[in-house]
Order: structure tokens, then C-alpha cells, then sequence
């Protein structure tokens, strides 16, 4: 997905991130569309380092621009959960997801890539296509395995990556994801 909405969005809070020493990554279907084959979103999903120290600073330099349900984003900092911002320019929704709510999370961050987006003139970092199968075939496992579009992502990651996708790495995370079963019946499917 190459809507530069999007990638400014996302350049506003990776900018902030940055200022803190937070480590992020852009996922979701946003990841999706670069890792596989493209497709709109209506949201911007970012895993995250937040801790309690991060918050009043990033609520800070954040509430400028994003409408932030301060209760909600402590709670999510301390419980390792999902918090969404709200964008007040393009009333875009930016779901954080922090990091510590799936065992991968760790693994993700310190893979991220950089990709500089053509909207912007500076990086901004995103999950690996490794990455975002693996938490495509956890949302369609949570989801009860009926969402075709999650169904869809998964496929695309394989075809459009093919044999650049580190098998290893997926038969490690599937694992710790519990979803074995899906990453195989995936595999097969390409």
C-alpha cells in the first residue's frame, strides 16, 4: 500500500518513537501489502517497546495531532495490551500493540526493517515478512479461521516471497504461536 496518508501517519508517531528510544514496528495489513500482495487499509497497527517511563512524554508529543485515551494507554503500557490513537487530521486509527502480548514479540523488534516509504524522506521500520505471516496466521486462528482476507495475506507473503522466506524462523514462531497446522496447510497451499 503506497497511500502517502498512511505512511504520514505513520511517520508522525515513528517520529515521536524515535525522539524516546522506542523501539517499533509497522504490521498489520500495512506490512502486509509491502511483504505480499497490496491492499487498502483503514488502520495503522505498530508493535512497540512502551514502558510506564515512555508515557507521559509520549503523551505529551503525541496529543498535538492524535486524540489519546490516556487511561487505556497506561493500561495497555502495564498489561502489555492494544491501545488505539486517532489521527485528527486524517482520522486515521493507529492501533499500538505493545510489545510482550505474544511470545515473538522481541523477535519481531530485533528483526524490523527499515523501508523508507516514497512519502517520506526518512525510514521508517517494519516487520518482517516472516513476521507478519506468522501474526497473520494468529489473528486468523483467533478469529476462528473464517477471515478470508487474513487467509489472503497469508498467501500472498508466500507467493510474493517465495523461497526468500526464512523456513526455519517459521517453523520456530509457528510453534510458539501454536499455529503449525496453519503455517503447513499455508505452505502447501502456494
Amino acid at each position: 500500500m503506497n497511500d502517502p496518508s498512511v505512511w504520514e501517519v505513520v511517520g508522525a508517531v515513528a517520529e515521536v518513537f524515535e525522539r524516546l528510544d522506542v523501539r517499533y514496528a509497522v504490521g498489520g495489513s500495512l506490512a502486509s501489502s509491502l511483504a505480499g500482495e497490496p491492499r487498502s487499509t483503514i488502520d495503522v497497527d505498530l508493535v512497540v517497546e512502551l514502558e510506564p517511563r515512555h508515557v507521559e512524554a509520549l503523551i505529551e508529543q503525541l496529543s498535538p495531532r492524535f486524540y489519546i485515551p490516556v487511561d487505556r494507554l497506561r493500561r495497555a503500557v502495564r498489561e502489555k495490551l492494544s491501545v488505539s490513537l486517532v489521527d485528527q487530521q486524517s482520522v486515521m486509527k493507529v492501533d499500538l500493540f505493545v510489545a510482550g502480548g505474544t511470545p515473538l514479540d522481541a523477535d519481531g523488534l530485533a528483526r524490523r526493517l527499515p523501508f523508507v516509504p516514497p512519502s517520506l524522506d526518512r525510514p521508517v521500520y517494519v516487520d518482517t515478512p516472516e513476521d507478519v505471516l506468522l501474526q497473520k496466521l494468529r489473528w486468523y486462528r483467533r478469529g476462528g479461521e473464517i477471515s478470508d482476507r487474513q487467509w489472503r495475506d497469508v498467501i500472498g507473503i508466500i507467493r510474493q516471497q517465495a523461497e526468500r522466506l526464512d523456513r526455519t524462523y517459521l517453523a520456530y514462531g509457528a510453534e510458539l504461536l501454536r499455529v503449525t497446522d496453519l503455517l503447513d496447510r499455508a505452505l502447501a497451499q502456494q
